[in-house]
């Protein structure tokens, strides 16, 4: 069974590729709340160290002496350099014959670096020349991790477009704690709105000018995406956007959070203190578990989510289930018109669809997306 660290999964790294950056920890925001941050080792929630020995010289050294070790999925060291122990792998656009599904990748802002993956049925779409429903999707991964182009998300978006028939928009937005929150959801919404420019085919992508229908739109995303897609249909409902009808929002094991228990959630201090402490670690300047960005029972605007229908899929032993069952009632209770849906995985962890594709509850998650995008 996969372990998580505040919703993301120990299986997330598969590979032992490593990726660096560097972060300056004596004057940007995160520096402070990461100093206050404690990390106790306890279910659901766990981070597993490193038992390496170090020499004198490496602990006087700040390119190797680590500040915090997230292993194995990130490590900061004292000279503000972050390296990304998974899913660092770059998947090359292509054709992928046994799906039929074609990729390319697109910049939409030169100056901040914001790409997107985008997925065309290319094999169906020969045959049947039309327009097909667009799906946004954003990966999870604590809003640390993660990319659309490593293999993990990659193969799943493809699997996606090919099982749906639809065009997929994967985003690549900035990660955390390089770019905290609330970077990732602002380029979320830059992404959103770069899709929707494209609605009368006058946009700067021709597979969006070409194929994508613009009365068709959803939203997806796993974890910390699926807060993402969540925010992302809530923009839309009190901003707009214009030629854009939001038919549905798929949320897998949304990492939503909250000061006070739900349902039959832990009440053991030193795990609610830890599924809180990546919230604050992305988003230094957060007001708290209580912020409407990661509760949405504190979010006045609950009611105004563009989207007709809801599928929240929830999987028994995640940390997160109780939250989102708890999700789905708040929308029910709230002034918000459409319909939404739980759908329970049995005796499975956070994003086990991820690490174990072809099982059975895993096609059956599949199915249930499917089957949003196209009723």
């Amino acid at each position: 069974m996969a372990t998580c660290f505040y919703g993301l999964s120990m299986s997330l790294c598969p590979k032992p590729k490593t990726q660096t950056f560097t972060l300056n920890l004596h004057s940007n925001p995160p520096s402070s709340s990461l100093t206050r941050l404690s990390f106790p080792r306890r279910k659901p929630f766990i981070i597993t160290r490193s038992q390496t020995s170090s020499s004198p010289a490496m602990d006087t050294n700040p390119s190797t002496e680590v500040y915090k070790d997230f292993s194995p999925f990130l490590k900061i060291y004292k000279d503000g350099r972050i390296e990304r122990l998974a899913n660092t792998d770059f998947v090359p656009t292509s054709f992928d014959p046994q799906t039929g599904v074609e990729t390319k990748d697109a910049v939409i802002s030169e100056e901040t670096g914001l790409t997107v993956r985008l997925y065309i049925p290319k094999a169906k779409i020969t045959e049947n020349p039309t327009k097909l429903p667009l799906l946004v999707y954003y990966h999870g991964g604590g809003f640390c991790m993660g990319s659309p182009f490593c293999a993990y998300y990659n193969s799943y978006v493809t699997s996606l477009v090919a099982k749906a028939n639809v065009i997929a928009v994967s985003v690549a937005y900035r990660k955390a704690p390089e770019n905290p929150l609330p970077i990732g959801f602002e380029d979320s919404w830059a992404a959103l709105k770069w899709v929707g420019s494209h609605f009368e085919g006058k946009g700067p992508d021709e597979w969006l000018n070409t194929y994508a229908d613009f009365g068709r739109v959803f939203l997806g995303g796993d974890s910390a995406g699926a807060n993402i897609a969540h925010q992302m249909g809530l923009r839309i409902g009190s901003e707009g956007l214009v030629g854009v009808k939001l038919n549905g929002v798929a949320l897998v094991h949304p990492y939503f959070w909250g000061s006070e228990p739900v349902g039959a959630e832990s009440t053991v201090a030193e795990n609610r203190a830890m599924a809180e402490a990546i919230w604050r670690f992305a988003f230094p300047t957060t007001s708290g578990a209580d912020d409407p960005l990661i509760n949405p029972g504190k979010d006045p605007k609950l009611g105004k989510l563009a989207a007709e229908r809801v599928l929240v899929c929830i999987a028994e032993k995640d940390g997160l289930v109780h939250r989102g069952r708890h999700y789905s009632e708040l929308l029910k209770k709230s002034e918000w018109s459409g319909s939404v849906e739980v759908v329970e995985s049995k005796e499975e962890d956070h994003v086990f669809h991820l690490n174990n594709p072809t099982c059975d509850n895993a096609v059956a998650l599949m199915k249930e997306i499917v089957s949003l995008i196209n009723a």
